[in-house]
C-alpha cells in the first residue's frame, strides 16, 4: 500500500494540479471552445460540464502501473484462470445462450470468446467501474501528459456519445481508463462498435447484457475474426533465426510462412501459411513457454495491445467451453 501510496502522489505532482474546476483552466477552455467550434456543441453546457468534472489522483496511480506491464505472464494467468471466474462463466453463457447463439450466426465469433472477453473485463458485470468517464478522461487528458492526445480525444468521442444517446455525459461511470459497460468500451470504440442488439432502440452495454454480447461480437466481427483456425498455438524454444522475432508482435508482412522459415513448428498441417503470425515469449516461475498467435489472436490484441491479455481470453474461455460441455455432457 505504502508503495501505491507514494507512486500515487508522485504521479498527482507529476502530471498536473488538483483543480477541483477544470472549467477555469486555459487548456479546457481552448478544448470546450473546439468542441463549439467543430461540433456545434454549446458552450454554457460544456462549462456546466467542466464545472463539475474532478480530478481523480487514483487515477494518476492505476495509469502508472498497469497489470500488463507490471505482472509476469504467470502472476497475470493467475488472475484470470480462477475457479470463480470460470464457474461464472457457465452461468453466464447458460444464462445468455440465445444471445450468444445469435451472434454466433449473427458475426460468426464463437461464442467461448465473447464470453471470455466479459469474464477477463468486468466478471461479467461485476466490475464495471465506478468513475464517472468524464473524471477519468478529463484527469488523464488535462493532467497526464503522456496520452493526453488520446485521452482528449476520447473525452471529445464522449461527449458526442452522450449527445448521440441523449445522456448527460455527467452520469456515465467506467474505468479508471474510461473504459464503460459489460465489455469496457471506450467512447471512440462505443460509437464505432456498439449495437442495439435486442432492438429496443438503444445501445446499453451497462445493464443491456444482450447488447453488451451483439457489441463484443461486432467488434471481433469489424476487426477481421475469421474463427476457422486456432487462434493461438504453444510452439517449442524458437529457434535461433526465430528469436530475432519473439515479442515483435504482428510486425508487417510477418506470416505463418514468415515463422515457419525461421524455424518455428506450429504441429498444426493445414494452417493459412498467408496468415499473420507473431511469436510470443510468456514467462513462468521458472523458464518460459513460447506461443504463436495467428489472425484471431490479432484480433483479439485489437481490443487490448497486451499479448498476455490476449492469451488470457483465451485460455479463460477455452476453460470455460470445456467445462460447460462436461457439465452438458453429465447432463444426459
Amino acid at each position: 500500500m505504502r508503495i501505491a501510496l507514494v507512486v500515487g502522489v508522485i504521479a498527482a505532482l507529476l502530471y498536473g494540479p488538483a483543480e477541483a474546476d477544470y472549467a477555469d483552466r486555459e487548456d479546457v477552455q481552448a478544448f470546450i471552445q473546439e468542441m463549439v467550434s467543430t461540433h456545434g456543441f454549446d458552450k454554457a453546457e460544456l462549462v456546466r460540464v467542466f464545472q463539475e468534472a474532478e480530478q481523480q489522483p487514483k487515477i494518476l496511480e492505476s495509469i502508472a502501473r498497469p497489470a500488463e506491464k507490471a505482472l509476469k505472464w504467470f502472476e497475470y494467468r493467475r488472475i484470470f484462470m480462477q475457479e470463480k471466474r470460470i464457474d461464472r462463466g457457465i452461468e453466464f453463457w447458460e444464462q445468455n445462450a440465445a444471445a450468444l447463439d445469435r451472434a454466433l450466426k449473427q458475426f460468426d465469433v464463437s461464442p467461448e470468446y465473447v464470453v471470455g472477453i466479459i469474464g477477463v473485463e468486468t466478471l461479467y458485470g461485476q466490475n464495471v467501474g465506478s468513475y464517472r468517464v468524464v473524471d477519468a478522461l478529463a484527469t488523464l487528458g488535462f493532467d497526464y501528459p503522456p496520452r493526453a492526445t488520446f485521452f482528449r480525444r476520447e473525452l471529445s468521442e464522449l461527449l458526442l456519445l452522450a449527445r448521440e444517446e441523449e445522456t448527460d455525459p455527467l452520469d456515465l461511470k467506467g474505468s479508471y481508463a474510461g473504459a464503460m459497460g459489460f465489455g469496457q468500451f471506450i467512447p471512440s470504440s462505443y460509437r464505432a462498435y456498439a449495437i442495439d442488439f435486442d432492438g429496443d432502440g438503444k445501445r446499453d452495454i451497462w445493464t443491456n447484457i444482450d447488447d453488451a454480447i451483439g457489441s463484443v461480437a461486432s467488434y471481433l466481427a469489424r476487426h477481421g475474426w475469421k474463427g476457422q483456425e486456432p487462434v493461438v498455438l504453444q510452439v517449442g524454444e524458437p529457434t535461433t533465426k526465430a528469436m530475432s522475432i519473439v515479442n515483435e508482435g504482428f510486425i508487417k508482412s510477418q506470416t505463418v510462412a514468415v515463422l515457419k522459415e525461421k524455424g518455428v513448428e506450429f504441429g498444426e498441417d493445414d494452417l493459412d501459411v498467408s496468415g499473420r503470425a507473431a511469436l510470443y515469449r510468456m514467462d513462468l516461475e521458472e523458464g518460459a513457454e513460447y506461443w504463436a498467435g495467428l489472425n484471431d489472436f490479432y484480433v483479439i490484441t485489437r481490443y487490448n495491445r497486451s499479448p498476455m491479455y490476449a492469451l488470457a481470453v483465451h485460455q479463460l474461455s477455452q476453460e470455460i467451453k470445456t467445462r460447460r460441455e462436461q457439465q452438458l455432457a453429465a447432463r444426459q
